[in-house]
């Protein structure tokens, strides 16, 4: 089975997210992985076990209509090591209603390990409002 580009890595990780997919929104992550999110804890989730747990309260709140939407993805990567940034429409309707334009940013770290690309860093941020 051929390994996904970057570009579709992201994009099939911000889909599982939306459908609510643990396994999905983990592949492709490493062991490692530290993720400093919008909730706490502010000193960041450290290991895939860590980031898994986040999970599910989300998964919680996007049953409520919540989207889980990229706008805009650039990916910049060399042969072992690359980063990613996305815009993503992130929010409830009335959230979106309310504040059309506001963006989720992320960012990614990723290495590629025995040929497979990794994210090993992912930051999640809203600006304040």
């Amino acid at each position: 089975m051929k390994e996904p580009d970057v570009h579709t890595l992201i994009t099939e990780w911000a889909r599982a997210v939306q459908e609510e997919n643990l396994d999905g929104a983990l592949a492709h992550h490493s062991d490692d992985i530290v993720m400093f999110d919008v909730p706490a804890p502010e000193q960041g989730r450290r290991g895939l076990n860590d980031y898994a747990a986040s999970w599910p309260p989300f998964f919680g709140w996007v049953r409520t209509g919540a989207r889980f939407e990229i706008t805009e993805l650039h990916v910049e990567h060399g042969r072992d090591h690359g980063f990613a940034w996305a815009l993503l429409r992130c929010g409830t309707p009335d959230d979106l209603a309310q504040n059309p334009e506001r963006r989720l940013r992320l960012s990614f770290g990723l290495r590629r390990r025995e040929g497979t690309w990794q994210i090993s860093h992912e930051h999640h941020s809203f600006t304040h409002q």
